[in-house]
C-alpha cells in the first residue's frame, strides 16, 4: 500500500521506549550533551542501537520530548479512572507534571538554541497537555472538589514557574510548592 508505514515490532517499540526512558534521566542529570555511550548504558544497549534509531543528538532530543509529553498526556485519563477522586488524579498529574517540567528543563538550552526542528515542540505540548490538564480541572470542579473555573494554561505556566530552578538548589522543593498550589484550588465550602 502506498504511503503506508508498517507498524513497529512489539519488541522495537519496547526498545525505543527503554532508549527514550534511558536518554530522559540522562538529560536530568548529565544535560543533553552527554555521551550516548551514557545513554546506551543505562538503557543496555549498544550506541548503534541509538544511533539506528536516532541517527542525529536532534532527532534523539525531540523524540525524548515527544515521547515524555505523550507519557503526560495519556496518564490524565488513566488517572482520572483509576484514582478516588477527580481531585487526587489532578494532584498527581500535577505531580508528574513536575517531573516532566523538571526533565524539560535538561533540555531548555538546546530547545531555546533557534535550530528549525525544535521550533514546532511547544505548540505540540500545548495542544497536547493543555485538554488533558482542562478536562482534570473540570472533573475537579464538577464534583465540587475545586472552585470551578481554573484556566489549564494558568495552572501549567504556575507549575513550571515553582518548578524553575530546582535543579540548582537542593534545599528547593517544588514538588513540596505545586502541592501547596494545587490544595489552593480546593472549594472551601464554607
Amino acid at each position: 500500500m502506498a504511503g503506508h508505514t508498517p507498524a513497529k515490532r512489539a519488541d522495537a517499540r519496547r526498545n525505543e521506549k527503554a532508549l527514550l526512558d534511558a536518554a530522559a534521566a540522562v538529560f536530568v542529570t548529565s544535560g543533553v550533551e552527554a555521551p550516548i555511550r551514557d545513554i546506551a548504558a543505562r538503557a543496555g544497549v549498544g550506541t548503534a542501537t541509538i544511533y539506528r534509531h536516532f541517527p542525529s543528538r536532534a532527532d534523539l532530543i525531540v523524540a525524548v520530548y515527544r515521547h515524555q509529553v505523550e507519557a503526560l498526556a495519556e496518564a490524565g485519563p488513566a488517572l482520572l479512572e483509576s484514582s478516588a477522586t477527580p481531585y487526587r488524579a489532578l494532584r498527581r498529574w500535577a505531580d508528574a507534571f513536575v517531573d516532566f517540567v523538571i526533565t524539560k528543563q535538561g533540555l531548555a538550552t538546546v530547545l531555546q538554541s533557534g535550530e528549525r526542528c525544535y521550533d514546532p515542540l511547544h505548540a505540540y505540548f500545548l495542544e497536547r497537555l493543555e485538554p488533558v490538564c482542562a478536562r482534570l480541572l473540570a472533573a475537579a470542579a464538577e464534583s465540587g472538589e475545586i472552585q470551578p473555573g481554573q484556566d489549564a494554561y494558568e495552572l501549567m505556566r504556575a507549575i513550571g514557574g515553582l518548578c524553575a530552578g530546582a535543579r540548582a538548589d537542593l534545599r528547593y522543593d517544588p514538588r513540596h510548592l505545586v502541592g501547596l498550589l494545587v490544595a489552593g484550588l480546593v472549594n472551601s465550602r464554607e
